[in-house]
Order: C-alpha cells, then structure tokens, then sequence
C-alpha cells in the first residue's frame, strides 16, 4: 500500500474509534436519562409472581377439559406473555385429565398485569345492535308495549334486571351462544346492549395492531384484519346496517362478553380492516392487540391463587456467575498480555469495550422490551468472551502471516484485515445462526442463553470492525509498532522472522 493511502486510513481509524466511544457515551447518557440503572432479573435470580389458571366448565357447556385445549391454551398464553417482552416467563401445564391447570410465572412484579392479560380468552365477535340504553336503564324503550325488531320479551327482561353501573356485571365472560341475541354491558360502564347473533367472529381475523391516532383525535386504537371469509361476511353486515335507523346501524365489538365500542356504519366496508376506539391507553390498545392477534384461548378460565416465587437459584449463583465471567475475563487479559505483547493492549481494551456495551445492552434492552438477565442469560455472556478473544486472534495471526510474507508492518495491518475478516465475520455468522435457531425453537431459560448469545456476537463485530482494527491501523503509526519493537507484538522474534536461542540449538 502506498504511504498516502495508509496515511489516510490511520486518519480513518482515529476518526472511526471516537465515533464509537461517543456513541457509547451517548447511549450511557439515555441509560440514566430513562432511569435504566439496575438489571431486571430473571425468576431464577430475583423470583416473581405465580398464577393458577382453572379452566371453567360453564353451565350447559357440551365436552369436557381435554389435553389438545390444555396444550393449545398453553401455546397461546406463551405468545400472549412473550409479545409484551416479559422474558424469561414460563408457562405451564400441570396435573392429569379433567384436574389440570396453567401455571404462569413472571418475573418481578408485573405478574398482576400479565395475568389479566393471559386470563382472557378473547373471544372476539362483532353483532349488530337492536338496543342501546343507559347503563341502568328499566325497558328497552318509551313504549313498552312495543319491542323492537329482533327482541324477545326475554331479552327485554334481561335487559332491564341487568344494571352495567355495578362494577361486578362488568368482569366480562363467555359472550354467549353466537348465533343468538344476548344483553351486554359496555366495558366502560356507560351503556347497556341487547346486540344480534354474531356475524363475524374472532377467528377470522388475521392480524391485529395498535397505533396511536397521529391527529390525537381517537388517542389509541386497534386495527384488525380479516381473511377472506371475514372480509366478505364484514362488508355484508355493514352494507345492510348503513340503511338502518339508530341504534341498528352501529355494530358492536364485543370481546369475552363485554361491548368495548359499538361505532355507526355510515358506508359498507369492504376492505377487510376495521377498528377498535374506545379510550384506550397505550398498555390497554397494545394488550388487546396481543390477545387478540394469537387468537382466542379454547377455554375460559378462572383465576386460582397468586403467590410471589422464590428465587430457585439466589445470590449465591448469581455471585457464582459474575466471578466465573470477570474471571474469564483476567484469564483472556493475561494471556493476551504474555503471549502478543504491545498487541494485547488492544485485546484488552476491546475486550473492555464490548463489555461495557454488553452490560449498556441489557440495561437498555431491560427498560425497552422487559428483557431480563438470567444464569442463563449470564452463561451467554460468557462464552460470548470466547469468540471475541477468537476474533482477534484470527486477525493478529494473519498479521503475523503477512509480516512473514515481507511485508512492513504498516501494510500487514491493511491487506492482513482484508483477509482476516471474512473468517470473523463467517464464524459469527455461524455462531449467530445457532443463537437464532436455539430461540425460536427452545423454551424458558435456553432462550435465554441463545438471546444473549446473539446479541454479544452482534456486539463483537462491532467492536472488531469500529474499534479492533482502526485500533490497530492507529497504533501501527507509532515506531514502537511500526518498527517491530521486542514488546510490540510485532518483533522478528514474535513473528517468527527470527528464531529463539532454543530453535537454533535443536536446529544444530
């Protein structure tokens, strides 16, 4: 390489490295800005909250508890909890036949909302209104006498008994049989229904997302999309209630038996997609997505006992892990400072620096998406140490080569990366692929393993690649590199340009 063009690239390097500690110290700065000081644990580290589930056998309910809807609610509850970025949860069946249950635990303390969360069986229905009244109202209009279309002197009596004002008739439930008529309260408390058989059902809806009105108007809602049967069936029911008068032009969305809006059809909707409003906060609009976009449990269930768990491994571990970790750490510090010299100045620093952005990833990553550090999570890390000590080493040896080959040590720096980096980034890639396939088809703390695993592997090229080598293109400026100093790193003697005293005797 010509000195110009080195020149330019140790200027490179200089520039690069500052990026990155600026960087660091930036996301250091948000860290404190957001309050994300401490690590959230796992439930083996910190324990949690327990939760039995038992499924509910309703009155007049045909079937029984069977093992496929136990396994099935299990896999539900699963993704429910998972897409709120609770990690580290674990969910559970346990017992035999008609007797088993779903136990739920969570670490910390936000078992509370994930139980309200898990426990509903979002059965998802839209049914168009034959009657809206007050919360406690008596008859279901002015004239008694005269029922409107649809409604059963029955409905009327149900109607009137049913007073939504009291928080107890607003808990939510089966939303009933859906081909007929049923007497609903709205979620909220401010209105009573008698709404008509379903015509479109939960299970046809495709996906389900929360967003935030940009115009403020609505605050948040939910959209929902349907397959091609919920399409068709949706722009139906809408058409007809458009030429309706009020209240039998509005459609009601009822969720486990409680109404949480019941909006006028002004026009057929035939898209496919319809909405959700009903003075949602974020946490209420992203939870009813979660529920409803893994689809609806194959039971109802009723809430057994709550408990807080344990930690099942404690300080001691958790101690026990630190120290293995920081004494991996001084082992690689050691041998990379006996065995490369001058060089083992940049290992250690760059060791230091993917650890710091390590610990800066799971404090961040703990206050944004719930993740949560676990024994597991920790044993990740620490193998982590192993394949970014091997990364540098893979470059400096091809440095070494390069020198070998004749060249000075300022260009070995250069064309010695071109040729190390594809085998850093082949192995990483290599190690990623295993961190992703053990995540998604492992469970509890083996995910945790393969979370943390992935990320100090991302973590690694970043070091290499803006810290590592510009480390290295930098200091190789310096004569006490560039001149193949006997500490350098880069002596004749380390190289193996220059035999030691023991090779030439057995040589004679």
């Amino acid at each position: 390489m010509s000195a110009n063009k080195i020149a330019n690239t140790q200027s490179r390097a200089l520039r690069t490295i500052t990026i990155l500690l600026l960087s660091i110290v930036a996301f250091t700065g948000v860290a404190f800005a957001i309050g994300a000081t401490t690590f959230k644990l796992g439930l083996d580290l910190q324990g949690g909250t327990s939760v039995t589930l038992q499924p509910r056998i309703e009155a007049g309910a045909n079937g029984s508890v069977t093992s496929e809807s136990i396994d099935q609610a299990v896999a539900i509850i699963r993704q429910r909890v998972n897409s709120l970025g609770v990690a580290e949860s674990e969910v559970a069946a346990q017992g035999t036949g008609a007797n088993r249950q779903i136990v739920i635990s969570v670490p910390g303390e936000t078992g509370r909302r994930i139980v309200d969360l898990v426990g509903q069986t979002a059965e998802l229905r839209f049914r168009p209104v034959l009657v809206e009244g007050a919360p406690n109202a008596t008859s279901v209009s002015t004239d008694p006498a005269s029922l409107p279309a649809g409604v059963t002197p029955e409905l009327s009596a149900q109607f009137a008994s049913l007073d939504c004002s009291l928080p107890q008739n607003r808990q939510g439930a089966s939303g009933g049989n859906e081909t007929q008529a049923v007497v609903s309260c709205d979620r909220g408390g401010i209105a009573k229904y008698i709404l008509a058989p379903a015509e479109v059902l939960g299970k046809q809806v495709t996906q389900a997302t929360s967003l935030i009105d940009p115009q403020g108007a609505s605050g948040w809602y939910v959209t929902l999309d349907f397959d091609g049967e919920g399409t068709s069936k949706f722009g139906a029911m809408t058409s007809r209630l458009t030429s309706l008068p009020a209240p039998q032009n509005q459609a009601a969305i009822v969720l486990d038996g409680l109404v949480y809006s019941a909006p006028r059809i002004n026009e057929a909707i035939n898209t496919g997609t319809a909405q959700i409003t009903g003075n949602f906060s974020q946490a209420d609009a992203q939870d009813l997505a979660n529920v409803l976009k893994y689809g609806a449990l194959p039971l109802a269930f009723d809430r057994g006992e709550v408990q807080q768990v344990s930690p099942t491994l404690g300080a001691e571990q958790l101690r026990g892990g630190l120290i293995a970790g920081i004494l991996g750490l001084l082992l690689v510090f050691i041998y990379s400072i006996v065995y490369y010299r001058g060089l083992g100045v940049v290992s250690v620093s760059s060791l230091l620096v993917a650890t710091i952005m390590t610990l800066l990833s799971f404090l961040l990553l703990g206050e944004w998406i719930g993740f949560t550090l676990t024994l597991a999570g920790i044993a990740g890390a620490i193998v982590a140490i192993g394949i970014t000590a091997d990364s540098f080493i893979v470059y400096f040896e091809r440095v070494r080569d390069e020198i070998r080959e004749g060249k000075s040590i300022k260009s070995a720096v250069e064309t010695g990366w071109i040729r190390a980096r594809r085998t850093v980034v082949v192995a990483d890639v290599v190690s990623m692929i295993a961190a992703i396939m053990l995540y998604f088809f492992a469970v509890g703390g083996v995910r945790g393993f393969a979370f943390t695993l992935g990320l100090t592997t991302i973590i690694d090229l970043i070091v290499v690649f803006f810290f590592t080598k510009p480390l290295v293109t930098y200091l190789a400026k310096f004569s006490f590199f560039n001149e193949g100093h006997s500490l350098s790193g880069f002596s004749a003697k380390s190289t193996g340009l220059v035999k030691s005293s023991t090779e030439n005797l057995e040589a004679k």
